[in-house]
């Protein structure tokens, strides 16, 4: 693992109108993730991680401060340019899987790799999309899962589905938001394993989770408390 610095946020502040209540939920957050690094990040229900974890993503703007992807802040990067972060440097894995119903695991899996091609970009890409996608759900287990729907798919077997579409086009790091909560111990302990293998390989990890025994299969547990992260 390089101590290089892949991923950081400075001076992060975010804050939500509800009503009449103005909650600050982040306030001048500090943060980085080297190179291969897996980073927890823990905290009480509403304490506003996924909410980091989003801007982290550029799935949301803050109030203040710069999230850095190679060193460059990705808020001032253009429309293109921003869409290719959130596509390809970065992958999303959440609580309720969001996979489309409609679609097959493989098909499922396929997907991102489709969304920023053409028509004509797809058809010379799609053998290859196929393959990885293939490959990246037998090495997950699901060889003979390809053709179900999520319908069909067990709790576990869906998040390790969305675990290889994040995978798909083999982002610099994986956003994993409560990753296993939506799971029972028993398997949430077996995506856990899915996500040491990753990290085995050299992926980056941020990780967030209210649950202190996973969050201790990290390299580094933050906390975030106040609106601010402490070790």
């Amino acid at each position: 693992m390089s101590n290089a610095a892949l991923l950081s946020v400075t001076g992060l502040h975010k804050h939500y109108v509800m009503g009449d209540e103005d909650l600050h939920v982040l306030r001048g957050v500090e943060m980085s993730v080297g190179q291969g690094e897996w980073v927890s990040i823990v905290g009480s229900s509403g304490s506003g991680k996924s909410t980091l974890l989003h801007l982290m993503g550029a799935l949301d703007h803050p109030d203040k401060g710069q999230v850095l992807f190679e060193g460059s802040n990705v808020f001032t990067m253009g429309g293109r340019a921003i869409d290719c972060y959130r596509n390809q440097r970065v992958g999303f894995v959440f609580q309720f899987y969001h996979l489309l119903p409609e679609m097959t695991a493989l098909e499922n899996v396929m997907v991102a790799a489709m969304i920023d091609s053409s028509i004509l970009g797809w058809a010379g890409r799609k053998s290859v999309a196929h393959q990885r996608a293939t490959d990246l759900l037998g090495k997950f287990g699901l060889s003979k899962r390809l053709k179900h729907r999520p319908s069909k798919l067990s709790g576990g077997e869906r998040q390790r589905v969305a675990i290889a579409r994040a995978l798909m086009n083999e982002p610099a790091v994986l956003l994993a938001d409560e990753p296993t909560g939506n799971l029972d111990a028993k398997t949430g302990g077996q995506i856990i394993d899915v996500l040491r293998q990753l990290h085995g390989d050299g992926q980056a990890i941020v990780m967030v989770t209210h649950d202190e025994e996973i969050a201790a299969a990290a390299d580094r547990r933050l906390m975030l408390d106040a609106g601010k992260l402490q070790t």
